[in-house]
């Protein structure tokens, strides 16, 4: 049972992850489909490219929200099958690909900041409130979202391993770190090459 337990919370929570609010809220708004303008990104970042603060802002949510709704329900449930804070670690992780290959997209997904985020949010509330902070700051400064994402994601697994001392949960949330420098790569080369946009700058004739 508890074998079943920890895979059904895995499956459950990439299955989550695996709705693309990008997608959905551009289609309620009416909107273009993300994917086929500015960065091609499924994001909250993207969408702002198409003029909708307030469809970016409800990407933004429930991109996040529902990186944290895997953390809490696993948590919550979890505990009476023998799924424990690793288990539920692993459940942030499974949210994380699933928006970065969503099974109902031809896993083409975005770059998964936001449900980063709210996952980590769920799993320590100090630690996830770092994070945010980070990417505020540098997002603030510099403008580029993802120099702020790389940021918050460089911060993310110590603040975790300072705050509780979970060795096995920080090496989870660094393997989604690392998968974030993955999705973020070409954004590195625009940052290093000056091509990056900034945040709700539009791509050239768009």
């Amino acid at each position: 049972m508890q074998l079943s337990a920890w895979i059904a919370a895995v499956a459950g929570s990439y299955l989550l992850g695996s709705v693309s609010f990008a997608v959905v809220v551009s289609r309620l708004f009416g909107l273009a489909d993300p994917r086929s303008y500015g960065s091609g990104n499924p994001g909250a970042t993207n969408v702002l490219r198409s003029g909708s603060k307030a469809a970016a802002a409800l990407t933004l949510l429930g991109d996040a929200v529902k990186g944290a709704l895997a953390v809490w329900l696993v948590r919550a449930v979890g505990p009476q099958f023998g799924v424990g804070e690793f288990g539920v670690a692993l459940a942030a992780l499974a949210a994380f690909v699933g928006h970065l290959y969503p099974v109902y997209f031809g896993f083409k997904g975005g770059k998964g900041v936001a449900t980063f985020l709210g996952a980590l949010v769920a799993l320590d509330f100090g630690a996830g409130l770092l994070a945010c902070v980070a990417w505020m700051m540098v997002a603030l400064v510099f403008r580029y979202s993802s120099l702020a994402s790389l940021c918050a994601a460089t911060a993310a697994p110590a603040a975790l391993l300072w705050l509780t001392g979970a060795a096995d949960s920080s090496l989870v949330i660094a393997v989604m770190s690392a998968l974030l420098f993955v999705r973020h790569r070409q954004n590195i080369a625009n940052l290093l090459a000056g091509r990056e946009r900034r945040i709700g700058e539009k791509a050239a004739g768009g």
